[in-house]
């Protein structure tokens, strides 16, 4: 039996087949047509053996409490500590998946997104696969959107819901604070270097979603953000900075983004004069910006930090 999916175009049928064995009906797995970023998959119901390819998928699983079979078994950011433990199945890294070690778990479900998106179709070949990549630009809708297909899958339908009235309540208390505090600057910094980020980008929520007005409006829309200088921050000149250190979210030593930005030209800046320098957590922005609860995280930091005065 066949049947549109919904209109939400989140999900389609919910199945339950039935096979007859010697004249007795035996109940076949439940199971659902998923549509996702890189096509339609069916999924069972509630399946049992998961690898995962995306931290912030992980991370909304974890705050479900559904159990996880395998994870990348490199950069782990910190809030999925527990994971590096020998008792999850280490399937290769965010970019590149161990074939052989998907085989010997005999997923009923994989989940890639993000760095992993680019290795769908090889995998795909291996298991039931779906492909939750947020999009930057509807972050925030995106997140919502595979949040509420992993509540399908796992039957945590009122969890998720309670979770995104949540977060949708936050951000509009966020957005009328916003709208009193001035500009704000983006900056990542990585390697010894400092880009720019604005309005479209992969960290552009904070201007297109949470509110608050870009330093610079004309920045462009760049992968990996814009490099800049010290002379175009102080030039922007911006009420809020919003850093970004990437070396911190993915274990690097290197030179911290507050010793970086620690000089004579950033200090004259209003931002700097004002304690408006504020250090986001990055391994939530960088790695776990997928999942549910690393939005509602980075919604309150930026909501205490918006307070001061």
């Amino acid at each position: 039996m066949n049947i549109s999916p919904f209109s939400n175009g989140l999900r389609g049928l919910l199945v339950a087949a039935v096979m007859t064995v010697g004249g007795a009906s035996v109940a076949m797995a439940e199971t659902l047509k998923i549509e996702h970023s890189s096509g339609v998959t069916e999924v069972e119901k509630n399946p049992k053996t998961v690898l995962v390819y995306d931290f912030g998928m992980l991370e909304t699983l974890d705050m479900l409490g559904v159990a996880v079979a395998g994870v990348p078994g490199s950069a782990v950011p910190p809030s999925l500590e527990k994971y590096k433990a020998d008792t999850y199945a280490k399937i290769g890294t965010l970019f590149e998946p161990d074939f052989e070690a998907i085989n010997a778990a005999e997923p009923n479900l994989v989940i890639v997104g993000g760095r992993s998106q680019a290795k769908y179709a090889e995998v795909a070949k291996l298991a039931p696969t779906i492909d939750l990549t947020s999009d930057d630009k509807d972050l925030i809708g995106s997140v919502k959107k595979n949040a509420e297909i992993l509540g399908e899958i796992f039957g945590k339908e009122a969890e998720i819901k309670a979770s995104i009235a949540k977060l949708d309540s936050s951000i509009e208390a966020l957005r009328g604070l916003a709208a009193e505090r001035g500009t704000g600057l983006i900056l990542l910094t990585t390697g010894g270097k400092i880009s720019a980020y604005g309005k479209g980008s992969r960290f552009g929520a904070l201007h297109d979603v949470f509110g608050i007005k870009p330093a610079d409006p004309e920045l462009q829309v760049a992968t990996h953000g814009q490099a800049v200088s010290y002379e175009y921050i102080l030039e922007t000149n911006p009420d809020w900075i919003f850093v970004v250190d990437r070396d911190a979210a993915i274990g690097q030593q290197a030179q911290p983004a507050a010793a970086l930005l620690d000089n004579e030209l950033v200090r004259q800046t209003k931002a700097w004069k004002d304690g408006h320098v504020v250090y986001l957590d990055s391994a939530k922005l960088y790695l776990t910006a997928s999942g549910l609860k690393s939005q509602q995280d980075i919604v309150d930091q930026l909501a205490q930090a918006l307070s001061k005065k």
